[in-house]
């Protein structure tokens, strides 16, 4: 199996694929050829590419658009956009601007996460270098296509990795989550039609251009194309960035690096980041794809696996996941606003050895009335963790309360 990343790190010769799009292929011919590589949002959601691409109006209903880059990478379990940044920025840069010129955009925005200073320092570089080298500007390859790149840095805000919060902070208002319809497409950037694409969405491009769309199908499955980076992080013997093709189980993905560290069992799996529904270790025998994980109850997200072995307290790790929401949301919406916190202040009652059993019905209800409620999907991802923990390790939980004290542990449960 070819590897897309792997290829494009080892090839010293950048902007190839640019100069062969500019030198022969028509907008609309690219856009074909992204289609039929079945190429999904890197990004979480999964939604495809080139069709996203359609959406946007043609140049005669809208002369000014914008491609956004959505590099805010905050889904704690997911690092791979940051590696790309770091290892191969160029393969960005060159995806934007052929991206550009497909969708009809002459400026294109990448919103860089607050955290990632070294990240946008050595990215401004890159853009630095690839003007000076006449691949940005104008009248690119000495062609009528000019295309103009910005980095922007976040203030560190894990909703504006929200496709319309990111579209806010970048306008310079409060990163809050806009109602849609209209969509981006429609309305986005400073009011003007614009195109939000995930950094190892745009960074594929170059690949698909150069081997053709149905080359990058060929790697992935029938709906989904192409291998994926995942962050694989926990309770592994070899955690890191690995490239795989959606086709693998998530049992084979675990084996790759190296398997549950110190010959300890697997308990737990979160497979797409830290949002995504968790499984259980007898259900880790399905493909990595969007569509297989979602089958099983679960999510493909941001392609962040973290893995958990039998020495964790799925009671706590939940807890740390929803404090970290409670302090995220961005207080928009009541149902996540209040939600979000009670249900850590829940979790954290059950830890502490003072739930009730009647806590786990106070859960299930709470999650239903946050779930697709909102404005954008947070207060769904809050659901993930906490909905999914009490659902595989009821008994745990169930013990926790019984006995004021984590069955894991050698000691109560802290009284506070």
């Amino acid at each position: 199996m070819k590897k897309v990343f792997t290829e494009a790190a080892a090839n010293s010769k950048d902007y190839q694929a640019l100069t062969e799009v500019l030198t022969h292929k028509t907008p609309e011919a690219v856009i074909t050829e992204v289609k039929k590589s079945n190429l999904r949002g890197r990004g979480g959601a999964g939604f495809p590419t080139g069709v996203k691409w359609s959406f946007m109006p043609n140049n005669e209903v809208a002369p000014v658009k914008y491609l956004v880059c959505n590099a805010d990478e905050g889904e704690p379990g997911t690092f791979k956009d940051r590696f790309i940044i770091n290892q191969m920025p160029h393969k960005l840069i060159e995806g934007m601007i052929i991206s550009g010129y497909a969708i009809g955009a002459k400026v294109g925005y990448i919103y860089i996460r607050g955290e990632f200073r070294k990240e946008a320092e050595f990215l401004q570089t890159a853009i630095n270098k690839a003007y000076s080298d006449g691949w940005l500007g104008k009248n690119i390859l000495g062609k009528n296509f000019t295309f103009d790149l910005f980095l922007y840095r976040g203030a560190g805000a894990y909703i504006c990795g929200e496709e319309t919060a990111l579209l806010n902070s970048l306008e310079g208002k409060r990163g809050e989550p806009r109602l849609k319809p209209p969509y981006p497409a429609q309305v986005g950037a400073f009011s003007k039609p614009s195109c939000v694409n995930n950094v190892e969405t745009l960074a594929n491009i170059p690949w698909i251009m150069l081997h053709g769309g149905e080359a990058f199908a060929k790697l992935g499955t029938e709906k989904s194309g192409g291998t994926r980076l995942y962050s694989m992080s926990g309770h592994l013997q070899h955690p890191g960035i690995y490239e795989f093709s959606p086709t693998l189980t998530l049992r084979e993905a675990i084996q790759e690096a190296g398997g549950v560290r110190g010959g300890k069992k697997l308990k737990a799996v979160i497979p797409g980041g830290a949002s995504a529904p968790m499984l259980r270790a007898d259900e880790i025998d399905v493909c990595i794809d969007f569509d297989s994980l979602a089958s099983v109850g679960s999510m493909a997200g941001s392609g962040g696996i973290i893995v958990m072995d039998e020495t964790t307290c799925i009671v706590e790790a939940a807890l740390v996941l929803l404090k970290f929401y409670a302090h995220e949301s961005c207080g928009q919406c009541s149902q996540c606003r209040e939600g979000s916190p009670w249900l850590s202040r829940i979790f954290q009652r059950i830890e502490n050895g003072q739930g009730k059993l009647a806590d786990l019905e106070l859960i299930e209800d709470l999650c239903k009335n946050m779930a697709m409620q909102t404005i954008c999907a947070f207060s769904d991802a809050v659901t993930g963790p906490a909905l999914s923990s009490i659902h595989k390790f009821k008994e745990e939980f169930i013990q926790h309360i019984e006995s004021g004290a984590c069955p894991l542990k050698n000691h109560q449960a802290k009284r506070v």
